[in-house]
């Protein structure tokens, strides 16, 4: 596909931790929009074992992929301006699948790092380096990506199309999804104490259970806000002295989808639905969660 037009892993002392477009305040808004993310092949840097597929940067995205099982875990890391490896954006990948790696800082020069594991540490086996020019802003913040997979048929999405069918913009979609998720999603205290580094959600297995950690609750608001063309980042950093994930949400139009949270129609607006459904919305944790000084963002998805 060419270009298109328009685009923790521990919370608290436990918790661990795209796609569609931004469209105008209308009445059709509560189509799921799913926007493809393709391994076209018109801008490719490949070899025998691996292939970085960077033909869709102006939407917000590359394709990557390994040919061979080099090692027993192979990654991916992007790193941007002078940041580290260990520091950059990490993806586990398998064999013989493209996925969907966001280019999430912007309007900036990327340099993406293909690896396999051998004896414990990491070989390099591809690196690119590309000047990244976004259609917009939002493109990464519209797509699935590895850590917010989903499809039309995710059940989570399917969701979201059903609350929001009466919705008639943005905002009022926000809070039905908001509503929605801390309502019915409990925090999954098991899973919190076993869970492993590399954690990636299953939206569908979230949805089953209606329960998860910090991270499933950010991924499951995340995918259901994009696909109804919500611009949504899932972020990971944290808050105090713990990991956490939470995310901001971009909307055009003004208003309170409560009493706490307003939108002002130009900033991203922090989100916690972790912390809002275990405290029950208590006035405290509002509080805590609306004062942005509280949060520190390490990485977006």
């Amino acid at each position: 596909m060419k270009k298109s037009k328009r685009g923790l892993w521990i919370l608290g002392f436990l918790c661990v931790m795209a796609s569609g477009i931004v469209l105008s305040n209308s009445k059709s808004r509560a189509k799921t929009v799913i926007y493809p993310t393709v391994a076209s092949g018109e801008q490719v840097k490949e070899s025998n074992n691996c292939v970085i597929d960077y033909s869709n940067t102006a939407d917000g995205y590359v394709m990557v992929k390994f040919k061979k099982a080099l090692g027993p875990t192979l990654k991916c890391v992007v790193t941007t301006g002078g940041q580290a490896l260990n520091d950059g954006y990490k993806y586990t990948l398998s064999v013989n699948k493209y996925q969907v790696i966001p280019l999430t800082e912007g309007n900036t020069a990327y340099t993406i790092y293909l690896l396999y594991e051998v004896g414990g540490r990491y070989a390099m086996e591809m690196t690119l380096k590309v000047n990244v020019e976004m259609t917009d802003q939002f493109e990464p913040y519209l797509r699935p990506n590895q850590f917010v997979n989903y499809t039309k048929s995710t059940k989570v999405v399917k969701k979201a199309a059903s609350i929001t069918k009466k919705c008639k913009n943005d905002l009022a979609k926000v809070k039905k999804v908001y509503n929605y998720v801390i309502k019915n999603y409990k925090y999954d205290k098991k899973l919190a104490k076993t869970v492993k580094p590399g954690y990636v959600p299953n939206l569908n297995k979230i949805y089953k259970k209606k329960k998860g950690i910090c991270f499933d609750y950010a991924a499951v608001m995340t995918a259901m806000l994009r696909s109804q063309g919500v611009p949504t980042k899932l972020i990971v950093g944290y808050t105090g002295n713990a990991y956490h994930a939470w995310i901001n949400v971009y909307s055009k139009k003004k208003g309170r989808i409560s009493k706490m949270i307003y939108f002002n129609g130009k900033k991203w607006k922090l989100m916690d639905p972790t912390f809002a459904s275990t405290s029950k919305s208590s006035k405290s944790i509002m509080k805590y969660i609306g004062n942005g000084r509280n949060y520190k963002e390490k990485l977006s998805y």
